[in-house]
Parts: C-alpha cells; sequence; structure tokens
C-alpha cells in the first residue's frame, strides 16, 4: 500500500473513530483543544497560506463530531489560535499548546483532540513532518505517548 494510502485510511479510521465517541466529546475544554490543534496542524510549517486555512475551516465547519458546536464559535476559535501562531510562531505555540492542554483531564477527549490534529493533518493526502511533530507535541502536552497514534 503506498504511504498516501496509508494516511488517508488512517485519517478515516480516525474520524471513524471520533464519530463513535461524539456524544462524549461535548465539554468547553474538548472544543478548545480541538480548535488549538486544528490551528496548530495548519500553521506547522511557520506559514498558513489561505487555501490551507480555508480547507481546514471547511472541514471543521463539516466534521460531524465537532457539529456539538456552533460552527461559527468553532471559526472564531480557530482564527485567533491563527492569530496567535501568525503573530509569533514560537510563542504563539506556546500559547495554543495550553489551549490544548486544557483537555488533558479527560482521557477520551485528550485522545480524541490528538486524532482530530491527524485527520486534520491527512485532509490533503500528505501527513508530513512537520504536522507529525505537532502532533507529537501535543501528545506529550496532553500526557499521552506518541506511539499509540504512530507518530
Amino acid at each position: 500500500m503506498a504511504l498516501w494510502d496509508r494516511i488517508k485510511d488512517s485519517a478515516t479510521q480516525m474520524q471513524t473513530q471520533l464519530v463513535a465517541k461524539k456524544n462524549d466529546l461535548k465539554s468547553g475544554a474538548f472544543r478548545d483543544a480541538s480548535m488549538a490543534m486544528c490551528a496548530l496542524v495548519a500553521a506547522a510549517d511557520g506559514t498558513i497560506d489561505p487555501a490551507e486555512r480555508q480547507r481546514v475551516a471547511q472541514l471543521i465547519a463539516t466534521n460531524e463530531v465537532l457539529q456539538n458546536f456552533p460552527a461559527d464559535d468553532l471559526r472564531r476559535r480557530f482564527e485567533e489560535n491563527l492569530n496567535k501562531l501568525t503573530a509569533d510562531f514560537a510563542f504563539g505555540k506556546v500559547s495554543v499548546l495550553q489551549e490544548v492542554a486544557k483537555a488533558q483531564k479527560k482521557p477520551a477527549e485528550a485522545r480524541a483532540v490528538i486524532q482530530i490534529g491527524i485527520v486534520i493533518g491527512g485532509v490533503d493526502g500528505d501527513f508530513d513532518k512537520t504536522e507529525q511533530a505537532v502532533v507529537r507535541e501535543a501528545c506529550y502536552t496532553l500526557d499521552l505517548p506518541p506511539h499509540e497514534f504512530d507518530l
């Protein structure tokens, strides 16, 4: 199986697992952490091109698991996190990882945040090294072993 196919399969599996847990993922901590994760993955390479920003925003708006929350609220939180990262990536990353850490108290939510990062990273068929690195860093922030997610 080609690497691209494995990435797509992995992202599809993660999304299926997330949908199965949808009813357990309704807290504000999960909402905040997942939007921070989306922003981290979108900005993983230090830049956010408009097409990538739009693609991630569209995925957020249409993701079944995130439909527990108002789309406008999610988009606002995503944009706020992106703005922190674009203003000063290193400093913004610290702040955004603090948002990710909000999901740490509930292991199911913490795992779901990581899975969202993998889904977002794999949406273009290329879960690249920089995206994997920020998701791995989020694993450490959430006290989850990266190898659990093949990272």
